[in-house]
């Protein structure tokens, strides 16, 4: 009786934590307007101070979500994260959790490509195009090359790109699904080095017991750049493959670290 007792009070507790973490970020996303309107005025006289000022702020709040959560992050080559030039970071994606732990992370400003859907919700998607995100429709060809001119743009004045080159989230804990080509496009195109990221138990915060939110801890690790402009023709066909078997070498390792 006592443990049954005790199995629902821990229900209990993840259930209203779940609930608790959406009505903070409900709330946030109201009051920030706010802040939206402060760092649009700021951003007529000096841009370079809101962008910075809105690098921050969304940092704060995702670094505050990851401590409500309970998500505990353990950081694995923080030195690969360059601070004096822009990259592309490439990560194998298994949880929303991933966007939150790495973009909590980052050094400088940098645009997370994410799926068109994430535009359609009201402020979010102020606040994500303040720190330099796009968003790409998966099914349109044509708006994803605008997407990926884009973002090689934003490498090409400072500021790095971060995407999930699997397209998609994938489901299964030790599966991948192949990297894209065409975001790699986004550092052949621009000669900027690729980060890899890989990332391990994201999905034990969120999606193993969707809908609810639980304890979790996290692995990340930046890996080494690849120096993708001293690459020929043939090694720079071979980068997808080549920046996915490291990933998944990281992952690999790091699993027994869980």
């Amino acid at each position: 009786m006592v443990e049954i007792v005790q199995t629902i009070s821990v229900v209990e507790i993840i259930m209203l934590k779940t609930i608790f973490i959406f009505l903070v970020v409900i709330i946030v996303l109201i009051l920030s307007s706010l802040l939206l309107l402060v760092e649009w005025i700021i951003g007529l006289f000096n841009k370079g101070l809101k962008d910075r000022g809105s690098l921050r702020i969304v940092q704060g709040l995702f670094k505050a979500l990851l401590f409500i959560s309970g998500t505990r992050v353990t950081i694995i080559g923080k030195e690969n994260l360059p601070t004096d030039r822009s990259v592309l970071y490439v990560c194998n994606h298994k949880s929303f959790f991933d966007i939150l732990i790495n973009y909590a992370n980052m050094p400088g400003l940098t645009g997370f490509i994410s799926k068109m859907e994430i535009s359609k919700v009201p402020i979010l998607r102020i606040w994500m195009k303040n720190v330099k995100c796009l968003f790409m429709d998966r099914d349109d060809l044509k708006q994803s090359l605008k997407v990926i001119l884009s973002a090689i743009d934003y490498i090409k004045e400072g500021i790095s790109i971060f995407i999930f080159p699997e397209g998609t989230r994938c489901k299964e804990d030790d599966d991948f699904l192949p990297f894209k080509a065409g975001s790699f496009k986004i550092a052949t195109k621009s000669g900027c080095d690729v980060i890899p990221v890989a990332i391990n138990n994201s999905s034990s915060a969120f999606e193993k017991q969707f809908p609810w939110i639980k304890k979790a801890h996290v692995i990340v690790e930046y890996g080494e750049p690849i120096v993708v402009k001293d690459m020929d023709k043939e090694q720079i066909k071979g980068l997808p493959e080549l920046a996915q078997n490291k990933v998944m070498e990281m992952y690999e390792k790091n699993k027994a670290l869980v």
